[in-house]
């Protein structure tokens, strides 16, 4: 008798909200239907009508429903059905077709959502101000933001200052003092300016599509860039879109459409590129364009191979450094390191006031770089300024001092390296002939050799943090420029001379390694979201079984390099090397496209921001889309920037402040593991939908959800979910229902997790 009362009690649940909440009696207006509720054997079962915005219901079977949702046996139907849902049991149902629903996708997913919305109607967000001010919250890629609202509108955004019932920050106790940082955030200045960006007149605000493109006439390829656009409706844009993916795929196989996206999205764990599109898109199969490493070119393909492994992609550990910094390093060299500008990937100017607290402690610093940058100017010390590009001929030369004068860690070496002898030989010139000295670098670095040889032995002579890059322990500085290999495989050389890891000799510039609380467990973006996907995200790593999903795979595995993707178009073939942390030998996979077995591509579904001002020689993307070799080109952006003006429709998505997530400041997981310990506070946001999307964008999810529809896929893409159901299951996925509750944490929009005890 269970199961018939779960499904009375259902009807009940759903009159009560009705009752309650004006949202959910518009949302029974939008649909006429009848939905059965059933057992697979027609043994017991329950009818719903929904008309007019009213639901009624009877028992039994109904003959001819519109969706019918239908479960092997009763026991499973009320195990299935009871809240709390146990979605790690749906998956297992549905996956066995113990757990079956019929009917058009949309009504499908429309029935599925009304239910879950019992759970979610009359849920209050943000802290009222009063005065008709409501206070939200947001990420943004460079901080967490207090987002102030009044009539719908956007009125300022600052960064946080935490409350009385916010944990305490940790302190650090070095030289006879303790350090400890503010209680509040930092915010960049691109964060500080996402008011301007979301009221921005290059806002897409319509679905658009190009006036001479006419998908079953002539589609004028050639003027993409050029000509103009008209204003379509959603229905339209979605049946123009999703009849091209079919088509192409019809025409000419799996792999006929190809999937670009950018390096970086805007924030959140639903609504990121490796989880709502990153499902739709294995959902649909597509040859992916593959990304590069932009951001440790030299570190990944360099200094893995000096490191002997390949934790963080070729850069260092950072636990632990900035208390050992503070109290033992002597000196920091700073080299293609400005962290006061360029440090800043997800942390904003949380690393200021650990360098202001070295500057207090007399730890002299260095700074090398071809111009006289922003940390430089803040923080005072020595200057060197060697010419772009030729940072590995003046790292050699300070080997060679080290190694003359024996200023170097002989004991280290020789216990923990291996190949310096061939070091040595390369150093002192014993192979070719040319000594690196002091004297031989000048010509190529315009540093003079006496400056060069003063900074060696001063190096040589204390204990000296070697902070390369903006992070200091490696990640983008000098390793993007044509010589980065070298110079990201020379710092790694110089660092092991030193003794890595004695107390005061590591790499870092108190960018990284803060004491935060590393057990904690909060999902990365690059844990996968909502993807499914086990293989291009790091969903097996711990959120899936936290998480369970319906998995998805891309069952397309041609790839064009995402550098090359016009030569792939224009010349019909491209050469590219796999990147991922696995190992180092993965370096050495290439591949080729055309893939033997799969078509060329056809059409191209672009996705995010711009890479147009980032890639060499960028008038080759602008020939490739002007070629009637791509039949059909889709841009889903936010802006009307760079080459979603060479799409033929473009799919206005909204900003992450018009949309729900959820996500964790500074927290990829995954290849940058406890990214966190670049802050001086872990914070954990729900992520607000602080307005209305602008005009009729939509968020990347509903837009795929659109998409999902028209080609039969909605209810596998979604699993009944809206984006906030998503959101909710990554926060009890989580170690936040530990600590807070779900209603108290939607409306203050934050947790500060506490720091350990120092002990």
């Amino acid at each position: 008798m269970k199961f018939p009362l779960i499904l009375y009690g259902l009807d009940r649940l759903l009159k009560h909200t009705a009752r309650k909440h004006a949202a959910f009696r518009a949302r029974l207006k939008e649909k006429d239907l009848v939905a059965q509720i059933k057992v697979m054997d027609d043994s017991q079962g329950r009818t719903f009508f929904f008309e007019g915005g009213k639901v009624r219901s009877k028992r039994g079977i109904h003959p001819s429903p519109d969706v019918t949702l239908a479960f092997k046996t009763a026991a499973l139907g009320a195990r299935l059905m009871m809240p709390p849902l146990d979605f790690a049991a749906q998956v297992d149902a549905q996956k066995t077709f113990s757990l079956t629903m019929e009917g058009p996708d949309e009504l499908t997913y429309w029935l599925a959502q009304t239910i879950m919305q019992t759970q979610t109607a009359g849920l209050r967000f943000g802290t009222d101000l009063g005065h008709g001010l409501t206070r939200y919250t947001n990420m943004t890629n460079n901080g967490p933001l207090f987002v102030h609202v009044k009539d719908g509108r956007i009125v300022r955004v600052t960064p946080m200052e935490f409350g009385a019932d916010d944990a305490e920050p940790w302190s650090v106790e070095a030289r006879g003092r303790t350090f400890t940082p503010p209680r509040k955030t930092t915010a960049h200045p691109h964060a500080l300016n996402h008011k301007s960006m979301i009221y921005s007149p290059d806002r897409l605000l319509y679905p658009l599509k190009r006036v001479d493109f006419d998908p079953n006439g002539a589609r004028n390829p050639e003027n993409r860039g050029i000509s103009g656009y008209e204003p379509i409706g959603w229905e339209e844009a979605f049946d123009l879109v999703a009849g091209e993916i079919k088509r192409v795929k019809r025409e000419r196989g799996p792999g006929a459409m190809a999937y670009s996206y950018c390096a970086h999205h805007t924030w959140g764990n639903v609504g990121y590129k490796t989880s709502a599109a990153l499902r739709f898109m294995n959902l649909v199969g597509c040859t992916e364009v593959y990304p590069n490493p932009d951001s440790w070119e030299g570190w990944h393909w360099g200094a893995q191979h000096h490191w002997g492994q390949t934790m963080r992609v070729g850069q260092s550990e950072t636990y632990g450094t900035v208390e050992d910094l503070l109290q033992n390093a002597e000196m920091i060299v700073h080299w293609s390191s400005n962290p006061e500008s360029t440090g800043s990937s997800y942390n904003a100017y949380e690393g200021t006031v650990r360098r202001l607290w070295a500057r207090e402690l007399g730890i002299r610093q260095v700074h090398i770089d071809p111009y006289f940058n922003d940390t430089a100017a803040l923080m005072g010390g020595k200057w060197l300024a060697p010419r772009p590009t030729t940072s590995p001929a003046m790292a050699l030369a300070i080997a060679h001092v080290w190694i003359t004068e024996d200023l170097y860690d002989r004991d280290y070496v020789a216990e923990r390296t291996h190949g310096f002898e061939a070091w040595k030989a390369h150093i002192l010139g014993e192979e070719d002939g040319v000594p690196k000295t002091p004297e031989w670098q000048e010509a190529e670095t315009s540093v003079a050799a006496r400056d060069v040889r003063a900074l060696a032995r001063e190096w040589g002579s204390k204990r000296t943090y070697l902070a390369a890059g903006a992070w200091g322990n490696g990640h983008g500085g000098a390793g993007r420029n044509a010589t980065g290999v070298q110079w990201a495989r020379a710092m790694v050389c110089l660092i092991a001379m030193q003794g890595l890891g004695k107390p005061g000799v590591n790499m870092g510039n108190l960018q990284w390694g803060t004491p935060v609380d590393f057990n904690f467990y909060f999902p990365g973006y690059i844990e996968g979201g909502i993807s499914g996907d086990v293989k291009k995200s790091g969903l097996a790593l711990t959120l899936y079984h936290r998480m369970p999903q319906l998995p998805t795979v891309n069952i397309v595995t041609q790839k064009i390099p995402r550098l090359k993707l016009p030569e792939a178009i224009l010349e019909g073939a491209a050469e590219g090397y796999i990147w991922h942390g696995a190992s180092i030998e993965n370096q050495f996979e290439k591949f080729s496209y055309p893939k033997p077995g799969y078509p060329p591509v056809a059409m191209l579904y672009r996705y995010g921001c711009s890479y147009l001002g980032t890639v060499g020689d960028n008038n080759r993307f602008a020939r490739m889309y002007r070629s009637p070799k791509l039949e059909f080109v889709v841009n889903q952006s936010i802006w009307n920037e760079g080459e979603a003006r060479f799409a033929d429709v473009i799919l206005p998505a909204c900003t992450n402040f018009e949309r729900h997530d959820i996500s964790e400041w500074a927290n990829p997981g995954a290849y940058i593991h406890h990214a966190y310990q670049q802050l001086n506070h872990r914070v954990i946001m729900f992520q607000h939908k602080c307005i209305e999307p602008l005009g009729e964008s939509r968020s990347d999810y509903e837009i795929f959800l659109g998409l999902a529809k028209r080609l039969g896929l909605g209810l596998l893409y979604s699993e009944g979910m809206s984006e906030l159901d998503w959101v909710k299951r990554q926060f009890d996925a989580s170690d936040l229902p530990t600590v807070t509750n779900w209603k108290d944490f939607i409306r203050k929009g934050y947790y500060v997790v506490p720091p350990e005890k120092e002990k």
